[in-house]
């Protein structure tokens, strides 16, 4: 027989579910209608379009948005050089990190970013990774698990050796990934996102 436990409401994992949670009931916005806003924190994109192999999700999203095709976080300004003290109100970091997604889908051929939509919440700093990697945990959005990419930035000069990501075989259009060496093959491909899909159901 196993003991009971004393809920903590403040253990890690409560509070990444707490954050998890909250974004989940945001309101849902166009990704071609975003307008700039202030903070940093987590944030839910998704798919309602025809694209073939993404079905199973659009039709989900098109009656309740409850599958994220994708899931990151856009942290203040200076957390990535050790800042301790961060403000998630200061900057225009979860914006930005938003309409990078949204150049990235208008300049790919078979996606369309009127398909596209999103929810964000602005979260303390301390809880942003906490919060990003729960909502992954939870809701498994494919971006995120099978298909690697979607949020890379061009890798500069001198580093055209790399291979092309998943999401930018599947989605050819971003100009600095079309000089990258080629990875997996788009049939390779297809194929880990419909036992992805399928097992998932």
């Amino acid at each position: 027989m196993s003991e009971n436990k004393v809920f903590n409401p403040l253990d890690k994992a409560n509070i990444g579910k707490s954050v998890s949670s909250a974004i989940l009931t945001q309101p849902i916005i166009p990704m071609a209608e975003l307008n700039d806003f202030i903070g940093a924190g987590v944030y839910a994109i998704y798919y309602t379009g025809s694209f073939p192999l993404y079905k199973k999700i659009a039709e989900k999203n098109r009656s309740s948005f409850c599958q994220p095709i994708y899931a990151g976080k856009a942290v203040p300004q200076g957390a990535r050089k050790g800042n301790m003290i961060l403000d998630s109100l200061s900057g225009h970091d979860l914006y930005k990190r938003l309409n990078e997604h949204r150049k990235s889908i208008e300049s790919v051929s078979n996606l369309d970013i009127k398909d596209f939509f999103c929810r964000y919440l602005i979260v303390d700093d301390i809880w942003i990774p906490l919060g990003e990697s729960v909502l992954i945990q939870q809701t498994k959005p494919l971006w995120n698990n099978v298909l690697d990419g979607f949020g890379n930035h061009d890798p500069g000069k001198g580093r055209g050796k790399q291979q092309r990501s998943p999401w930018d075989t599947l989605h050819p259009g971003r100009t600095w990934a079309e000089n990258l060496m080629s990875g997996k093959s788009s049939e390779e491909l297809e194929k880990s996102i419909m036992d992805f899909l399928n097992n998932k159901n």
